[in-house]
């Protein structure tokens, strides 16, 4: 089966199940035969994981500003080697995280404005933007309960106070309530089969749609 590439982004609080998400859609493409790339950011090349290593270090000393251009110069290098090839070879790309997330953290957790962000989005990825972004929203109580079952050593960003994950939540709600057609909220309290078959009908209707205008049109 053949189908021209989408762009999916999953989006939430660590914690919150954006993963799980992922998954069920990967593997709903799986199953039938839809060829897709899974990746994540910041990461998703050799360059963009060191970068990911160093702003998740909680040794790291980093200001606002220096996070967020090196959340972007991974970004580009992403975008350069694996998003746009994929998109070019008519392959999904389904992406934990993606620009929305600099929105909420490095925007709504930072402070940092969202016209500076602005200039960086549309100087690294054009006019590119995903094609359903999916939400998985979780209070912030939640969200931390289920990071403290992984037993994992939190990272820079997971220790951060309640006060800025609750920074990073509005923002992510503010997204949602700007761009209702492209985000789908999908509650953190359901159950994972009930998270699949939601999104399974979500994705068999997108299967149906047409492209319209190209997404590449401007993208670097």
């Amino acid at each position: 089966m053949t189908t021209p590439g989408k762009f999916l982004t999953f989006e939430g609080l660590d914690g919150a199940g954006k993963s799980t998400a992922l998954r069920a859609c990967a593997a709903f493409l799986e199953a039938r035969g839809i060829a897709h790339v899974v990746t994540r950011e910041p990461g998703g090349t050799p360059s963009g994981e060191s970068i990911r290593a160093l702003l998740l270090d909680r040794r790291s000393e980093l200001s606002p500003d220096t996070e967020l251009l090196l959340v972007f110069a991974a970004r580009a290098e992403h975008l350069a080697r694996v998003i746009l090839p994929a998109l070019e070879r008519g392959h999904w790309v389904l992406c934990d995280r993606f620009t929305d997330a600099t929105y909420a953290y490095q925007g709504g957790g930072r402070g940092i404005p969202d016209g500076r962000i602005d200039v960086l989005r549309d100087w690294v990825q054009g006019s590119l933007r995903p094609d359903l972004t999916v939400l998985v929203d979780a209070t912030v109580e939640l969200a931390g309960a289920r990071l403290g079952t992984r037993g994992d050593t939190p990272d820079r960003f997971e220790s951060e106070a309640h006060a800025f994950h609750e920074r990073v939540r509005a923002a992510y709600l503010a997204i949602l309530a700007r761009e209702p057609v492209r985000v789908l909220r999908v509650p953190a309290e359901w159950a994972p089969d009930a998270v699949a078959a939601h999104l399974g009908d979500v994705l068999t209707r997108l299967l149906g749609l047409n492209d319209g205008p190209s997404r590449m049109e401007g993208a670097r």
